[in-house]
């Protein structure tokens, strides 16, 4: 679906997945995706969802980016969207909620992007792999498998998919293995559960290809997301 207004989703227990203009973005706790107004999108949850969700209209949007993204949520930006959740549908534009408001936009416009984005290919062989992928992430077969499976040339799939995502076949599924484990952890899976779907052979290898990527373990990554929490 679609709507006029942009969209910002807190999410405090649980995880989000929001698949924007083919692009798919994870989002765990103390994160929020941010999704412009008028982009079509479609938001699933994983695990008990807790979370705030705030509209914002396009005339006061015009400082928060044009993309979709994930964005890290600092104590602030959170304490005003809680605050900001409890007021009115229609709340009373006094000079202390005009305040409120323009703190909480000035916040979300210099908010931390997050890598927690997949690109999706558009052309219908790069996406059938893809979700075929998605689908089997413990399928660990070469580009060369891949590519015989639909019915293209390793060299042609490998170009391919650079120039639809940018990023080689390789970066592609590290960083689909990095969503997913993200995704399955905040559900409440054990990074050896993790580590098995994935299709790693050993839980350091798995956490080592997790800290390449976002710059820490799983376990501590999931601790500071938790503590945090209300």
């Amino acid at each position: 679906h679609r709507h006029r207004k942009g969209q910002v989703l807190l999410v405090q227990r649980g995880a989000l997945t929001c698949e924007v203009d083919g692009g798919l973005w994870i989002v765990p706790p103390r994160s929020a995706v941010w999704i412009p107004g008028d982009a079509l999108h479609s938001v699933k949850a994983s695990g008990t969802l807790e979370g705030y969700n705030a509209f914002v209209a396009p005339e006061v949007a015009a400082q928060l980016p044009v993309a979709c993204c994930a964005i890290a949520v600092t104590p602030l930006l959170r304490e005003l969207l809680i605050r900001c959740a409890h007021l009115p549908v229609l709340y009373e534009e006094n000079d202390a909620n005009r305040r409120i408001v323009a703190v909480l936009l000035d916040e979300l416009s210099q908010a931390q992007v997050e890598d927690l984005h997949l690109p999706m290919p558009s052309d219908s062989r790069l996406r059938s792999i893809a979700e075929a992928m998605m689908a089997a992430p413990a399928d660990r077969a070469t580009l060369d498998a891949w590519a015989k499976r639909a019915g293209l040339s390793a060299r042609t799939l490998a170009r391919a998919i650079l120039r639809e995502t940018g990023m080689s076949f390789g970066r592609w599924r590290q960083q689909l293995g990095v969503v997913l484990a993200v995704k399955w952890l905040a559900g409440g899976a054990s990074i050896q559960q993790v580590a098995g779907d994935l299709g790693y052979e050993s839980v350091p290898s798995f956490v080592t290809m997790f800290r390449k990527v976002l710059g820490t373990s799983p376990g501590r990554y999931m601790a500071e997301r938790h503590s945090g929490r209300h």
